[in-house]
């Protein structure tokens, strides 16, 4: 790990400015997706071919990987193009079954550091808030599983919020909370847009690997580790 984030002189970067709130995405930020997406993934179309839905070997996992971040119906655009609407409605209500069957099972992983890191962003006074392009039952019982609950002051969903796109979720989330300045933490170009497009500091997470590089272009910072957001918060004026 480099201190080079914490310099501004770096890469000619501004100061950053101490956020009164910041927004995490879930999946491949807070969350190891992983853990609980593929064998919910590889259930799914045993589950689907079972029901005469879908025939053939299940897509390679690296395609579900590289969607994470999108929105459900994009990710079987990408994962299972030829199949028909119903498939992938009928998949969507399966991957939550099954999701929410293995999050109760337990086994399922937050990244290193990430509720001590929480807890001392919300013990420097900082209101917190996720806004995840995933399901609103989804996003919940990550939160409920893992015991983030009293962290977090909303919990925002493309599913729950009925979003098209990121920067429309966290403007709501902005608006409603009355937040003025607030930084967007995550790892995908979603993440990136909507931070910008609203006018926001964003800081991508380069540890998740599910991205590309440019991915995260456009972000203030770059951050290898989760609790490098505690040294960015405390040197930011």
């Amino acid at each position: 790990m480099t201190n080079e984030a914490l310099e501004p002189a770096a890469h000619g970067h501004a100061r950053l400015k101490k956020p009164e709130a910041i927004v995490f995405d879930m999946d491949g930020t807070l969350f190891q997706t992983e853990s609980l997406l593929l064998p919910a993934y590889h259930r799914m179309f045993d589950i689907l071919r079972e029901e005469g839905l879908y025939s053939g070997p299940t897509p390679p996992e690296e395609l579900i990987l590289s969607s994470l971040g999108q929105l459900l119906a994009q990710i079987w655009k990408n994962v299972m193009p030829e199949a028909d609407e119903a498939v992938h409605r009928r998949a969507d209500d399966l991957l939550l079954q099954l999701e929410i069957e293995g999050l109760e099972a337990g086994g399922t992983l937050l990244y290193p550091q990430v509720p001590e890191t929480l807890a001392a962003l919300q013990a420097r006074g900082v209101r917190l808030f996720v806004a995840s392009n995933g399901l609103q039952d989804y996003i919940h019982s990550i939160i409920v599983v893992h015991k983030l609950g009293d962290l977090f002051e909303g919990l925002y969903s493309a599913g729950g919020q009925g979003t098209a796109t990121k920067t429309e979720l966290l403007r709501i989330l902005l608006d409603t909370h009355g937040v003025d300045s607030a930084w967007m933490v995550g790892d995908r170009s979603s993440d990136v847009e909507a931070g910008k497009g609203n006018g926001q500091t964003v800081i991508g997470c380069a540890y998740a690997g599910f991205g590309k590089e440019e991915e995260l272009k456009g972000s203030d910072r770059i951050i290898t580790s989760f609790d490098e957001l505690i040294a960015l918060y405390d040197n930011a004026e």
